[in-house]
C-alpha cells in the first residue's frame, strides 16, 4: 500500500507562512494526481479541497488561489503546500491524497482520491 507523511504544520499568527510537506512511498508517484485537503475543527470527514497536481495541470480551490502554492518533487516523491498571508479561517488539520489519474479527471473532488496521509494541523491565531 501507498503511505503518505505530512510535516510542517505549526502555529502561525494571521498574514504568517508555512510550508507542508508530504513524502510519498510505495507509489510511482509521477502517475498519480496528488492532493491537498483539510478539515476543520469539528467537522468530522467533512473534507474541503485545496489543490491538485499531477506532471500536467495544477488546480487551485478558489479559497486559495493567489495564497497557496502547490509543487512536487518527482525525485524525492514529495509534495509541498507554500501558505501564504494565511488566515483564522486556514485553521484546520491538512492532508495530503493521492489517486492513480490524471488530475484533470478529479483534481478537487475529495471522494476520488484513494490513499491518504493522517494529516498535520496549522492553526492561525487571530
Amino acid at each position: 500500500q501507498a503511505r503518505l507523511v505530512e510535516s510542517g504544520g505549526g502555529s502561525v499568527h494571521a498574514g504568517g507562512s508555512l510550508k507542508l510537506s508530504c513524502v510519498v512511498s510505495g507509489l510511482p508517484f509521477a502517475d498519480y494526481c496528488l492532493g491537498w485537503f483539510r478539515q476543520v475543527p469539528g467537522m468530522e470527514r467533512e473534507l474541503g479541497a485545496i489543490a491538485g497536481i499531477d506532471d500536467d495541470s495544477i488546480t487551485y480551490a478558489d479559497s486559495v488561489k493567489g495564497r497557496f502554492t502547490v509543487s512536487k518533487d518527482n525525485v524525492q516523491n514529495t509534495l509541498y503546500l507554500q501558505m501564504n498571508n494565511l488566515k483564522f479561517e486556514d485553521t484546520a488539520m491538512y492532508y495530503c491524497a493521492a489517486v492513480k489519474t490524471r488530475c484533470s479527471r478529479v483534481a478537487l473532488r475529495v471522494a476520488d482520491y484513494e490513499f491518504w496521509g493522517r494529516g498535520t494541523q496549522v492553526t492561525v491565531s487571530s
